[in-house]
């Protein structure tokens, strides 16, 4: 069949048909050619004079080496590859074993799959894109569940999150947990869909830290985030009834009263607001009705504050001496121990975090911050504060085990999170919220990547945006997790429709790529710019791959390959309306 090499022009080779027949169904086979060396090449062409074949790298002790370093002798005899060398090239057929991962069927070989190494799939970062209607959702549960296999040895320590937006992989993964030792666990937005292995999403107001109560309130000023810290730092001492802390209350208080005192502005508006400011903010030792004493007389500050006929404040330097005898506390010094606290107490200490930011005398600094508590009493009052409402006090890393653990206390290796029932914003900051909880876990680990955990994000271009994290808060935390994450073993997995929507910065951190059909030529542009391996033939059959099939390359794969995945069993609930069926019933 395979004559003599003809030529060689650059990392194509011309061989010679000897049967002088049209020989198609051969295309996308592989040779090897084999002289001192092996050589391998893919068939791209045929005639009936000669082969075009590609060179794709060469076999060196018993493993592919992808890339074309050397070329073959004009006497190297051209065969079709053996399986042993095919193996090589497509992975494994042996997919009945923990450390081979199947993805599906070769569309080029009969009854040969296309495998990976486990390993070196899910402990990189890895994308999964096509548009609407290619199979993309029917992929990823399939790869699912080809990872827990009645066939095989199952991942029982793995730790996969799957953020779900619209609840569509709950119904791919109620199989998955018939396997010994194997449990799923679902977590909701929605009341409704309580039952006994599905639970609302929970999580502590006291884990939250500055930067996710930014997201959570939409702050877009940089300058409101010492607000926010202080916030913080208050919320613990006035949850507390240490007299230290007491006296960091009346500190506060004092302080504020003092400026308003000394402001300049005329002693009725003085009055005026240091009345409505006590209204508001006092403790049982600064309040309208706290008794001054001085010899022979006993006035309450309201008292003090009455203004004589010549215009002048009364007891102006008595309410002076009686505020400095409150000396400043030090908030450095006292000792913050883990404290549960409810939003509402965050409220009560963003009121204090204000009074002391001074935001009383300053009418532009105090609109700022004054929409900032706006936004903050808004979030109390909605419906999206049952998402923070938890009971009793857990620390980051029992919560974050909790997370993946069934009623019984047993391991939870796929936790889905049905975001279908809240909208876009919310979904968006919940997902950093959890996705940084997971961060600031893994590095904290002393056993470096002892917890791996995978977090997989359906419809990614809606939460892995260039935002303005960075202006704001001054990191992104995909970003971060994208560069940093692989090494404490916390790993992103990718889904998208729209790959020109999601960070640049995320995407290059990518390993893996799994494409079915996409049309947009900015999405093609942006995938050939990515696969530095992939032939621009390749890429043009992006459009035209039919349902189910994906390019797949990345450095789990020897060579980029087109797959065919099977129909999951059963299905995730992401199938089009029946338009004939809903219509004319």
């Amino acid at each position: 069949m395979f004559g003599r090499i003809i030529r060689i022009d650059d990392k194509k080779v011309i061989v010679e048909n000897l049967k002088n027949e049209i020989l198609s169904n051969l295309i996308g086979y592989h040779v090897v050619f084999e002289d001192t060396k092996k050589m391998v090449g893919e068939i791209v062409y045929v005639d009936k004079k000669e082969f075009h074949i590609n060179l794709i790298g060469e076999i060196v002790n018993n493993n592919l080496i992808p890339g074309v370093m050397k070329y073959p002798l004009g006497t190297a005899t051209t065969r079709i590859v053996y399986k042993n060398e095919l193996e090589l090239i497509i992975g494994s057929q042996e997919v009945n074993i923990p450390k081979n991962l199947l993805l599906g069927k070769s569309n080029v070989y009969d009854q040969f799959v296309v495998s990976v190494n486990t390993s070196d799939f899910f402990s990189n970062h890895f994308a999964i894109i096509g548009n609407t209607g290619s199979g993309k959702s029917c992929g990823v549960a399939r790869l699912i569940q080809n990872l827990f296999s009645e066939a095989k040895t199952n991942p029982n320590n793995s730790h996969i999150i799957i953020f779900d937006t619209y609840g569509e992989y709950q119904s791919a993964l109620t199989k998955i947990n018939t396997h010994p030792g194997i449990n799923t666990k679902q977590y909701t937005t929605a009341l409704k869909e309580l039952n006994n292995n599905t639970e609302i999403i929970k999580i502590p107001p006291y884990l939250l830290d500055v930067d996710d109560l930014a997201l959570l309130l939409n702050i877009n000023d940089s300058g409101l985030i010492p607000v926010l810290e202080k916030t913080l730092s208050y919320v613990y001492i006035f949850k507390s009834n240490d007299d230290i802390c007491k006296k960091y209350k009346n500190d506060i208080i004092a302080k504020c009263f003092l400026d308003l005192l000394s402001s300049g502005k005329p002693p009725q508006q003085i009055r005026d607001q240091v009345i409505a400011f006590l209204s508001k903010y006092n403790t049982e030792e600064i309040n309208l009705e706290t008794i001054i004493s001085q010899p022979g007389l006993n006035r309450t500050i309201r008292q003090c504050l009455n203004i004589d006929p010549q215009g002048k404040m009364l007891a102006l330097e008595l309410l002076v001496s009686f505020l400095k005898k409150y000396s400043e506390v030090n908030i450095d010094n006292i000792i913050k121990t883990p404290t549960e606290y409810s939003f509402d107490d965050i409220y009560y200490a963003m009121e204090f975090a204000i009074v002391s930011e001074g935001a009383f005398n300053n009418s532009v600094i105090y609109e700022k911050v004054n929409q900032l508590k706006t936004r903050l009493h808004s979030f109390i009052n909605s419906e999206n504060k049952q998402y923070f409402e938890y009971q009793g006090f857990i620390s980051l890393e029992n919560y974050v085990k909790k997370l993946f653990m069934t009623g019984d206390s047993e391991n939870a290796q796929i936790v889905d999170v049905n975001f279908n029932y809240i909208d876009d914003r919310l979904a968006k900051n919940l997902v950093k919220i959890f996705s940084k909880m997971f961060y600031k876990y893994t590095v904290n680990l002393e056993d470096r990547g002892s917890y791996p955990l995978n977090i997989i994000i359906e419809e990614a271009h809606r939460y892995i945006q260039k935002d303005n994290d960075i202006e704001i808060l001054g990191y992104n935390i995909f970003d971060r997790i994208a560069k940093e994450g692989r090494k404490y073993g916390l790993l992103l997995g990718l889904i998208t429709q729209r790959i020109s929507e999601l960070s640049s910065t995320v995407l290059s951190q990518c390993s893996n790529f799994i494409i079915f059909r996409m049309y947009y030529p900015e999405d093609i542009k942006i995938v050939s710019s990515i696969a530095s391996n992939v032939t621009m033939d390749a890429i043009e059959k992006l459009k035209s791959l039919s349902q189910g099939m994906a390019l797949v390359f990345g450095t789990s794969f020897k060579i980029p390959l087109i797959t065919y995945f099977d129909i999951p069993d059963p299905m995730p609930t992401s199938t089009s309306v029946n338009i004939n069926e809903k219509w004319y019933q």
